[in-house]
């Protein structure tokens, strides 16, 4: 858990691999998921490192699989998931194995798919004769019973009606005579049906309107031997004379791809064929459904093991490409490779290189040595699935610098808290807890479903952050006892009513007095009491002021929350200047001005109330201390920070709080004003200082050095520092003061949208129970049912989809940026770079996401 409030401490280490253990050694570390290797040939080409030719082997591999989960997923066949563990890497020598029965599978499957391709081509072919001989049949007989066919067409050519339509083409000839010498030619074929208006004009236009066209739909789909797709397809049958219609008709078939088929003229010929093509058709049948299962079969086997078939090949094409990153020493026997490692992981990487040596057989063990580096190490925080999401939210801002102070573990608690301020009402909380529960309590099921929707992906990761912010949403709604903007009256109020039913029903503004015998005095036990919903008066004043304080004070004590942990940085990379000219000023500021304010809100919650007395009483004492005499904090800030004092309008009211106010309130300004100098100029001057310091020491010790070498001792060189430009310390320091002092009033008025948006949901919660739920329940009688049947579904509607969904966004990017901005500023650079292992778990998982 010691990583969770910092990152891990990370060491550089160069590794020794003998060339046959190294595909073993690095395949255990893949599994550990616990190295980061860099690329020691940064100027070396993808396509001239040492092992490229076993990654495109592996590329091949992959593509071969791709072509087999395409082919098991167009036959519906379902895949089964890998059964416990992920398979390990397999070795070098069982890759050409894998690559033979890929190969096999690919060609016989290949091999199948032309096959059925061809034999389906076949049964197109034949289902469109035996279409076509039908369906022209038709057209024959409608002409004299199908006798002497062709000198009906002829008298249907030359027909003294020249407009007359056969089908949907206007027919005529220019000269009918020159057609009573030859008798009528026909083709038939098939065409798609959306072909077949355009298919119309251009015989028309092309022929001059000397076709007989007829045209009948298949009213059964046609499968299409390449794609699969279905096809609505018409048959055609085009009577014409002469050689060169003939031509033309054939050349506008073949450019609409229509496919033409022969057809004979003799009925008996045409029962013959048609008897012939039955009889193909169904051998084709029987041919193709033994090719369909021998498909099928070859196809459930491959979609038993293509899941491990993945996985393994992912392995090798990963191992290889880290090998690539590896340099060869001068003996080419020896790969060695720059690693980070966390340094309290150094053992268990060592057992698993031993291990990967044991495997591979090699009699050498590999050597891991520490390096010293002054390059910044990546930024490697442990997580589980409960932190995970949290620190999400932290690395969307920026990674942390090396060993930063970590906000996630503070962020699970006051992220959700800040989020249940603006989103306190029990009920819309119970909802949103009760939907991140059953995401938490259905978690291995819903992972295993791997729905893909990144609206979803989005939800089921943040599940644990939904359900926390829930139920802090439900204990602010106790506070603010808050349900559906309703009440709970669990403990009785404290308010009585001191007025009669006459006077209650002939005035509406009427407000019960603390001061009289209205209040017991005794405060509502837990939260806010209920009696403050009836009072429609004067309730969103009592809430606003009640809210505001409360946003104040949870925004001042967060801040200095982030200041103090910047003192846990200073301290652990010893910035002790930092401590002095940044942390003590920063501190002395916020809480000289704004703590002292809350320090205020407190003190006039305390000294004045109602006492049950009223300012008739003779009492100066009780008077002085009533709501009354009461100040404003805001008015008494402003005039703190301007060194003014306000003229005493009410006598009978003390100037002060508390005495010695006036005087403490400018020292404490005073203080604070003194603070923004030394967070201005004090690390500019103290690193001078130390620049000019060591300079000094520098130059004695090149004297002293130049001494012993005249008395013939060696003379060493001075140690090198890097001193920073004091300009650009200088304009850095004043860039982070006037930073840190403007911040300091705009966060703390930042804060004050926890007020705003938590009195908007509850102002819209009410909103939607007076305009729609209250009516359905003040209806009575049958229709009064059905009547709040309909408005409780659109109340519950309008629950769920905007105080719940678009409340709650709104909520938490409000909190989002109070945590990025005003809390993380005080103390969280967030400039490093995260570390990103060599991890078999997290290389499946990207590669699973890609395909889905």
């Amino acid at each position: 858990m010691g990583s969770l409030f910092r990152s891990e401490e990370m060491t550089l280490c160069q590794l020794f691999l003998q060339s046959e253990a190294a595909y073993a050694c690095v395949s255990e570390l893949g599994e550990l998921g616990l190295v980061q290797f860099r690329d020691l040939n940064p100027d070396v080409n993808a396509f001239q490192r040492k092992f490229v030719n076993e990654v495109r082997r592996c590329d091949e591999m992959e593509r071969k699989l791709r072509y087999l989960e395409k082919e098991i997923r167009r036959d519906g066949i379902p895949m089964l998931e890998i059964p416990g563990e992920c398979p390990e890497a397999p070795q070098p020598r069982e890759m050409i194995d894998l690559e033979a029965t890929f190969e096999k599978l690919e060609n016989e499957l290949r091999e199948v798919n032309q096959n059925a391709e061809a034999l389906k081509r076949n049964f197109l072919e034949l289902t469109e004769l035996k279409h076509i001989l039908r369906k022209t049949q038709v057209f024959f007989d409608e002409h004299e019973g199908g006798a002497n066919t062709t000198e009906s067409m002829t008298r249907a050519l030359i027909s003294d009606d020249p407009n007359r339509h056969i089908g949907h083409v206007q027919l005529g000839l220019r000269d009918k005579q020159e057609s009573l010498e030859f008798l009528p030619c026909f083709v038939a074929g098939v065409i798609l049906r959306e072909r077949i208006p355009a298919f119309e004009r251009m015989l028309w236009r092309a022929c001059r309107g000397n076709v007989f066209l007829r045209q009948a739909e298949i009213d059964t789909p046609l499968e299409d031997p390449s794609s699969s797709d279905q096809v609505f397809k018409s048959v055609f049958i085009i009577f014409f004379q002469g050689d060169q219609l003939k031509t033309r008709v054939k050349k506008i078939c073949e450019g609409f791809r229509a496919t033409l088929y022969p057809c004979p003229e003799a009925p008996a010929d045409r029962r013959e064929m048609a008897m012939g093509v039955m009889t193909r058709i169904e051998d084709l049948n029987t041919v193709l459904g033994q090719t369909q299962d021998h498909r099928h079969r070859v196809l459930v086997a491959a979609a038993k093991n293509i899941k491990n078939w993945f996985v393994k090949v992912r392995k090798i094409k990963a191992i290889y490409h880290t090998l690539n990153l590896f340099n060869l020493d001068v003996t080419q026997k020896c790969l060695i490779a720059e690693c980070w490692v966390p340094a309290l992981d150094l053992e268990t990487i060592q057992l698993a290189l031993r291990r990967g040596t044991e495997r591979s057989g090699s009699s050498v063990p590999p050597i891991l040595n520490r390096m010293e580096t002054l390059e910044d190490p990546p930024t490697y925080n442990r997580t589980n699935k409960f932190t995970f999401a949290f620190q999400n939210l932290i690395y969307a801002y920026g990674v942390a610098t090396y060993r930063e102070v970590n906000p996630a573990p503070y962020t699970i608690i006051t992220f959700p808290f800040l989020f249940a301020v603006m989103f306190g009402d029990l009920g819309h909380g119970a909802l949103m807890a009760a939907f991140g529960f059953w995401m938490c309590y259905k978690e291995k099921p819903l992972q295993a479903k791997k729905i893909d929707s990144e609206i979803w992906t989005i939800f089921f990761g943040g599940r644990y952050i939904i359900l926390l912010m829930g139920l802090f949403s439900m204990y602010t709604g106790l506070i603010y006892n808050d349900i559906f903007s309703k009440s709970l009256n669990i403990f009785g109020s404290a308010w009585r009513n001191n007025y009669n039913q006459s006077t209650l029903e002939s005035n509406k503004m009427l407000q019960l007095n603390p001061d009289s015998d209205a209040y017991t005095q005794t405060p509502y036990p837990f939260g806010i009491d209920p009696v403050w919903q009836l009072a429609e008066a004067n309730k969103i004043i009592f809430m606003n002021a009640y809210k505001m304080k409360i946003s104040i004070i949870i925004g001042v004590f967060h801040m200095l929350f982030g200041v103090c942990l910047s003192l846990w940085n200073h301290l652990y990379f010893k910035r002790r200047i930092s401590i002095y000219v940044e942390f003590i000023p920063q501190i002395l500021f916020l809480v000289l001005l704004f703590f002292y304010m809350v320090l205020l809100m407190f003190i006039k919650w305390t000294s004045y109330g109602p006492n049950a007395a009223h300012l008739g009483s003779d009492d100066p004492e009780i008077v002085k201390t009533s709501a009354y005499c009461a100040p404003s904090i805001l008015i008494t800030f402003i005039n703190m920070m301007l060194f003014k004092t306000d003229p005493n309008t009410r006598p009978q009211c003390n100037d002060n709080m508390y005495a010695g106010q006036i005087g403490l309130q400018k020292f404490f300004v005073i203080v604070a004003l003194m603070c923004v100098p030394v967070m201005l100029f004090g690390k500019p001057y103290f690193i001078m200082k130390e620049q000019k310091e060591r300079a000094r020491q520098g130059h004695q010790t090149i004297e002293g050095a130049a001494e012993n070498g005249a008395a013939g001792g060696a003379a060493l060189p001075p140690p090198q520092h890097h001193d920073e430009d004091i300009t650009e310390v200088f304009i850095h320091q004043a860039i982070h003061t006037i930073e840190y002092v403007l911040g300091s009033i705009s966060h703390t008025a930042s804060y004050l949208r926890l007020w705003a948006l938590s009195l908007a949901h509850a102002q819209l919660a009410e909103v939607a129970w007076n305009m729609l739920l209250r009516k359905g329940l003040m209806s009575r009688d049958f229709e009064g049912g059905i009547f709040l049947y309909v408005v409780f579904a659109g109340w519950a509607a309008i629950s769920v989809s905007i105080l719940v969904l678009m409340e709650g966004l709104s909520a938490f990017l409000h909190t989002l940026r109070l945590h990025w901005v005003e809390f993380q500023s005080k103390f969280y650079s967030g400039e490093g770079y995260l570390f990103q292992p060599f991890s078999f778990e997290v290389i499946l998982d990207s590669a699973g996401q890609g395909e889905e």
